[in-house]
């Protein structure tokens, strides 16, 4: 089966033979400075995207979420980022302990228990910070799945969502250097920004 993995490591698999198929990518595989393999946390009971209702893929309703963190200069302090899939409405906060796994499931609990009733599910990648799934799931009441490894373009919208957020917050710029009231502002313009997809209404 052809898919976009797939297709990226045969383009990865022609770099390696000396071809210049990567060349003609955005990116240039720049984006993958980890290598493929190694040691890696295993996360226990994981719900495949795959098995996510139909109803959230096409978004038709509110209330389905895409979470991820977006990491400080040096990989020191973390923003964890919230994105509602139909609307685009964005949620952050800033995590004093970088990604520990129990501090990040309560903070996303209180970050997004003004909104229990609208958290109809949530959506992750694979990193070891989403390992409280479990009880994140529990605590907002909602189902909880995990994207396939590597596989970014299935949250498409939170990866979108973070870049804006780095319009303000540079990739070599310290998270130290914003306070909780800096991000929350910048949560606001994000929020108050005209979408093409809402018919230029904003989230």
């Amino acid at each position: 089966m052809v898919s976009h993995e797939r297709i990226y490591q045969f383009i990865r698999e022609d770099k390696r033979l000396g071809g210049t198929l990567y060349t003609h990518l955005r990116h240039r595989l720049k984006h993958r400075k980890r290598p493929v393999g190694g040691k890696k946390i295993v996360i226990p009971d994981k719900a495949s995207i795959n098995l996510r209702p139909e109803v959230i893929n096409k978004k038709e309703r509110i209330g389905d979420w895409e979470i991820d963190t977006i990491v400080g200069k040096d990989n020191k302090g973390a923003i964890l980022t919230a994105t509602e899939r139909k609307t685009g409405f964005l949620l952050t906060k800033k995590l004093l302990k970088g990604k520990n796994a129990k501090n990040l499931a309560v903070e996303l609990f209180y970050l997004l228990l003004p909104y229990k009733k609208m958290v109809l599910s949530i959506t992750a990648d694979n990193r070891s910070e989403f390992y409280e799934h479990k009880k994140i799931a529990k605590l907002l009441d909602t189902a909880f799945y995990f994207a396939h490894p590597y596989s970014s373009w299935e949250r498409g919208l939170n990866k979108y969502t973070n870049k804006l957020i780095r319009q303000y917050i540079h990739k070599k710029g310290s998270f130290n250097n914003f306070s909780d009231e800096d991000i929350l502002t910048f949560q606001y313009k994000i929020n108050r920004r005209p979408r093409k997809v809402l018919n230029f209404d904003s989230p």
